[in-house]
């Protein structure tokens, strides 16, 4: 399968299914991450060390890795960003997509969901000036929104107590983001929220995800 993971931010798609992408890579499918901003300007980050760090974490994964020329605090769901990321979608043909989910409290992130669902809507359009050919994506599959408090009920839960040591190692390569403030608190948190979500389906760690359409189980045995 063909999946692509999208995030506002590089380490977005990481820190919410670092663990899920290394499982579907030992699957044999194939993935690329779009970064639809290089993350800047943060507090301990350049866009030369952002890039650095993005493309060290991919290394990790085994993914190639695009970054669109997009600001952090400047994602927005206009025209000309649906049309970008449609023609990705049609150059590249994902059976699925990866996502954030619509409740969040990052800006960036709930207009990334939209944008995303926008996109793909635009990528199978025909009589457009879109490169490639109209395509459209089988499944959105959507994230949970680490940034959030609130308590989600996910559609289903991943295991990934295999891959957790590795998903440490690879939110590690994000050092301007997780380390530089001299903790890595961040890391801690994730980690805890991934054994919460593990207990939810006894395993020592998970990562939760969300659906809006119908899946059939078959679906899944070729993803993970």
């Amino acid at each position: 399968m063909k999946i692509v993971c999208i995030g506002s931010h590089p380490d977005d798609v990481e820190l919410a299914m670092g663990g899920t992408i290394l499982r579907i890579i030992e699957k044999g499918n194939e993935i690329i991450i779009v970064d639809l901003s290089n993350g800047e300007p943060t507090p301990y980050g350049s866009i030369e060390i952002r890039e650095k760090e993005s493309q060290q974490a991919a290394n990790i994964l085994g993914v190639r890795r695009i970054t669109l020329n997009n600001k952090n605090r400047y994602i927005f769901d206009t025209i000309e960003a649906r049309e970008e990321l449609a023609e990705i979608f049609r150059e590249f043909q994902p059976d699925i997509i990866f996502t954030h989910y619509e409740f969040d409290t990052h800006p960036d992130h709930t207009n990334a969901s939209k944008l995303t669902e926008a996109a793909r809507f635009y990528s199978k359009l025909t009589k457009s000036n879109m490169k490639g050919n109209p395509f459209f994506p089988k499944k959105i599959i959507y994230y949970f929104p680490n940034h959030t408090h609130l308590n989600l009920l996910p559609s289903f839960c991943i295991d990934i107590s295999k891959f957790i040591e590795t998903k440490v190692k690879l939110l590690h390569a994000y050092h301007s983001q997780f380390i530089a403030k001299g903790s890595g608190i961040i890391i801690d948190e994730i980690k805890q929220i991934n054994r919460y979500f593990g207990l939810r389906i006894n395993k020592e760690f998970a990562e939760p995800f969300f659906v809006k359409e119908t899946i059939d189980l078959d679906f899944f045995k070729d993803l993970i």
